[in-house]
C-alpha cells in the first residue's frame, strides 16, 4: 500500500502501543482511518461510524449492533479531521479489534469477542465543570410548568434545561414571588423587563415563562452562547455585565451564576439531555492530556 501515512504508523508502532509524538490521539478518528488502510480496506477508509448507546458515545470502523450509529466521512488529511466526540475533557479509553460479517471491525466500545488493539489518551474540547459545595440547590423538579417550559424551550430554541435552572434558582417555581428589588412571577422578571416583552399579567406562569424565555435568547445572541454571562446578566443586568466586562464582584451574583450551572446540570441528567460519555473510557485530570499540537 503506497499511502504515506500508513508507512508512518507501521515504522515503530506495534499494535497495543501508542506514542504520542507520533500520534496526537485528539485525531482520535483519523486514526481509525488509518487502521482501516492497514488492513486493507481502502474503499471505506474514510468512513468512520459515530455511536451511541445509553447515554454513551463510541466511535467504530462499522455500525456497531445494538447502537445508534451515524457515518461520519473524514476527509483524506488524516491531520485535520472534525471532533465526533463532542466536548467530553480528556478520557483514557481502549481501541478493540472484533471480527463482525467476515471483517475486522476497530472501535473503542468493548463488544462481545473484542480484544484489546491499543490504549489512547485523547484530548476533547472541555466539558462543564463540576461544581462542589453545592448540595443544597435541590432535587429537579420536573413536575412544575412541564409543559409551559417545553413550549417555550421549542418555541425560543433555549434549552428546556436550562429554563427550568433559572426558574428554579430565580423563584422555586412560584407564580405569586415577589422580590425586595420587585423582581415578579416564576421567572423573576423586573417589571421593564415584563413590559419590553408584552407581558399583561406578571403573575401568569405562562406568560412570565414565554417572556424570560425570550429575554434569555436575547441574552444568549448577545453574549455567544455563554452560560456564564447569560446567568450574570439575568441576575445583575446587562449594564453590569457591560461595566465590570463579565461578572460582576457581587457575591450574590457569583453564587447566583454556579447555582444556575449546577442546576443546569441536574436537569440535563433529569431530562435526559445531559452530554454524552465516552463508552468504556475513564476520565482523566486535565494535567495528564497529552499536548494538543
Amino acid at each position: 500500500m503506497g499511502n504515506a501515512r500508513t508507512g508512518w504508523l507501521c515504522a515503530g508502532w506495534p499494535a497495543g502501543v501508542y506514542d504520542p509524538r507520533m500520534f496526537p490521539l485528539r485525531f482520535l478518528p483519523a486514526l481509525l482511518t488509518v487502521v482501516l488502510l492497514l488492513i486493507g480496506f481502502a474503499a471505506e477508509a474514510r468512513t468512520v461510524y459515530r455511536c451511541v448507546r445509553n447515554g454513551t458515545v463510541s466511535l467504530s470502523t462499522a455500525p456497531e449492533p445494538g447502537s445508534k450509529c451515524e457515518a461520519k466521512k473524514i476527509d483524506d488529511d488524516a491531520a485535520n479531521v472534525p471532533n465526533l466526540w463532542g466536548s467530553m475533557g480528556v478520557f483514557s479509553g481502549t481501541l478493540y479489534q472484533r471480527e463482525q460479517d467476515g471483517q475486522l471491525v476497530y472501535g473503542t466500545r468493548k463488544l462481545p469477542g473484542a480484544t484489546v488493539y491499543l490504549k489512547f489518551t485523547v484530548a476533547t474540547p472541555p466539558g462543564e465543570p463540576a461544581h462542589p459545595g453545592l448540595g443544597k440547590v435541590g432535587k429537579p423538579r420536573l413536575d412544575m410548568y412541564a409543559k409551559q417550559f417545553k413550549a417555550a424551550a421549542r418555541v425560543t430554541g433555549v434549552e428546556d434545561a436550562w429554563l427550568r435552572s433559572i426558574a428554579h434558582a430565580e423563584s422555586g417555581f412560584d407564580a405569586k414571588a415577589l422580590s425586595p428589588k420587585g423582581a415578579q412571577g416564576v421567572m423573576q422578571l423586573m417589571p421593564d423587563i415584563s413590559k419590553q416583552y408584552g407581558v399583561v399579567d406578571p403573575y401568569s406562569s405562562v406568560q412570565s415563562i414565554n417572556a424570560g424565555a425570550k429575554h434569555l435568547k436575547s441574552l444568549f445572541k448577545r453574549y455567544h452562547n455563554d452560560l456564564v454571562l447569560v446567568a450574570a446578566a439575568y441576575n445583575a443586568g446587562i449594564g453590569a455585565v457591560t461595566r465590570y466586562k463579565g461578572v460582576p464582584p457581587y457575591a450574590e451574583t457569583q453564587a447566583y451564576v454556579e447555582k444556575v450551572r449546577a442546576l443546569h446540570q441536574r436537569y440535563r441528567q433529569a431530562l435526559g439531555t445531559a452530554p454524552l460519555r465516552p463508552a468504556d473510557s475513564t476520565a482523566v485530570e486535565s494535567k495528564a492530556a497529552v499536548p494538543a499540537k
